[in-house]
């Protein structure tokens, strides 16, 4: 472990809080019970299991039985593409966007080669979505609209209300992966309705290993994992209750403190942006740098290659991305950074930072402290820069 850690990865995973792990402690001793027996040692557990439902559908205006836990913002997709789409013949078809996350393109890439219709709609350059383009591809044969609320690498929250209601309007179902929108901003599906949504607990301070997926409560859909009665029917397995009840206690504090964090967390991304345009000529910054999420900056260097620049970062202790966890290890732009058409020459020096509650102003001091020299150095090596 470096001396130094400076934290800026939170949209690939956060720290688990505190109050987390303490709330998850009895459940990994003596409350080791299965929520599904009939005893009273079990059914003590599920009382926990039924709070932690509560706080998750408090989160996000849902009731508690619109839940079903999950073990992840993936597993949750899966369930809400495939068990809605496999209620229908093939031939039915999904729209989607070219930026989502791996987690919905590849689960509709595999549904498209079985037999079912996937449009991915583009975006422009600044990572919206063009409404009217969406109108015109709903068809009779439209299922389903899969839009996620913010954008995992540049941070660019979508128009989900309007999307909702064009939806609403010709009768489709309207799916959202928010794993990155919850618990940063504002979600409420009563005031936007969505019929399925997407959340992660390591995306707020819950441990890896847990999510959940809110579905409206007139949609069916197939479980993606058949079993016992558990979650109503709509996913087999017992349960996994140290991580749900942490789950449960992260989605509280998070509604607790979010209009204070959102602010605080805010100024420092922007603090970070604006003293890395001033101080890294040919710096740019990637999506629309108002329509997005208050913890994310994602920005592109001319002429050096981020992955270049990333491990200059980690042997000062600094942990940033260069997109999607899940996409790590290619040697491409990511698809996000491509499909809104960035520059070649700044597509591959593209750089995502993601604050948290955590993150401090000395975080951010370090960095500017210490970038614009790995950038300077990084150019004076690169073969198409100039002295």
């Amino acid at each position: 472990m470096k001396e130094r850690v400076v934290y800026l990865d939170n949209n690939a995973t956060t720290r688990v809080s505190p109050e987390v792990v303490q709330a998850m402690e009895p459940f990994l001793g003596d409350m080791w019970g299965n929520p599904s027996s009939i005893h009273t040692f079990g059914g003590q557990v599920r009382q926990h299991l039924g709070h932690a439902r509560e706080r998750v559908a408090a989160l996000i205006g849902a009731e508690p039985e619109e839940i079903i836990f999950t073990s992840c913002g993936t597993e949750s997709n899966n369930t809400a593409l495939k068990g809605v789409m496999l209620t229908r013949d093939p031939g039915a078809r999904l729209i989607t966007t070219a930026v989502e996350h791996p987690s919905v393109l590849n689960v509709c890439r595999y549904l498209g080669s079985v037999g079912f219709q996937i449009a991915e709609l583009g975006v422009d350059g600044q990572g919206h979505l063009d409404l009217q383009q969406l109108r015109e591809s709903i068809d009779e044969h439209t299922v389903l609209v899969s839009v996620m609320w913010a954008n995992n690498e540049t941070g660019v929250i979508f128009p989900i209300r309007e999307i909702a209601e064009i939806t609403k309007e010709r009768g489709v179902l309207f799916h959202t992966d928010a794993v990155q929108a919850v618990g940063k901003i504002p979600v409420n599906v009563q005031e936007v309705p969505v019929d399925l949504l997407s959340l992660s607990g390591h995306k707020l301070h819950a441990p890896k290993g847990v999510g959940a997926l809110y579905v409206r409560k007139e949609v069916k859909l197939v479980p993606l994992l058949h079993g016992g009665h558990q979650e109503g029917n709509r996913r087999g397995g017992t349960e996994n209750v140290p991580y749900i009840v942490g789950l449960g206690r992260a989605c509280e504090l998070a509604q607790k403190h979010m209009e204070e964090q959102q602010a605080r967390v805010a100024a420092l991304r922007d603090r970070l942006e604006r003293g890395i345009l001033q101080s890294c000529p040919g710096a740019q910054i990637n999506g629309d740098r108002t329509q997005r999420l208050p913890n994310t900056l994602n920005v592109s260097f001319e002429y050096v290659e981020g992955e270049s620049i990333l491990l200059l970062l980690d042997q000062l202790g600094i942990c940033a991305s260069s997109g999607s966890a899940c996409t790590s290890g290619s040697l491409e732009p990511s698809h996000v950074i491509q499909a809104m058409g960035v520059p070649f020459t700044a597509a591959h020096g593209s750089i995502r930072f993601s604050l948290s509650r955590y993150t401090t102003d000395e975080d951010i001091d370090y960095v500017l402290q210490h970038l614009p020299g790995i950038i300077r150095r990084l150019r004076r090596l690169s073969p198409f820069v100039k002295e």
